[in-house]
């Protein structure tokens, strides 16, 4: 299965984590983007599932759309869940390893409970020889990356 992560350049940058499950991208968005160090407790708001198709979308949102702005791939990979993966969203905690460019090893994406909208989650690295005490978000999007991406339409501008 497949894991992908977009930088999105939205009204506030944020990273989209998504998780391929039951034939969708399962997504989260989340404000500081995800960490290698086991410390760090990363907020990650549910968001609606995507298609497979828009794993590996870059391109410019027009303005006017919802989430309008530079999205690209920050990184992606395999990603092996620890048992089913729907039955550990249900009940509210996944474990599972990716094993991407930049994200390696072992993670857990954890409910939030008795707070919020009960779209509130925490992802988690867990310590393991790939955890990073010293991790840093670096942002992928430079001008000329951006002039690339003003070429491309979204997914959904196709149909």
């Amino acid at each position: 299965m497949k894991f992908v992560v977009h930088e999105h350049h939205a009204s506030r940058l944020h990273y989209d984590f998504r998780l391929e499950i039951a034939g969708v991208l399962k997504s989260w968005a989340i404000p500081k983007g995800p960490s290698m160090n086991p410390s760090d407790k990363r907020l990650a708001v549910r968001v609606e599932d995507h298609l497979l198709e828009y794993g590996d979308f870059e391109g410019i949102i027009p303005e006017g759309l919802y989430g309008a702005g530079p999205v690209l791939v920050w990184d992606s990979g395999e990603f092996q869940p620890e048992g089913d993966p729907e039955t550990g969203l249900k009940q509210g905690k996944l474990r599972f390893t990716l094993n991407g460019k930049k994200l390696k090893g072992g993670f857990s994406i954890v409910l939030m409970r008795g707070r919020g909208t009960g779209k509130e989650w925490l992802l988690i690295k867990t310590q393991d020889a790939f955890a990073k005490k010293e991790w840093e978000m670096k942002e992928e999007l430079t001008p000329a990356k951006e002039k690339q991406l003003q070429e491309k339409i979204p997914p959904c501008e196709t149909s």
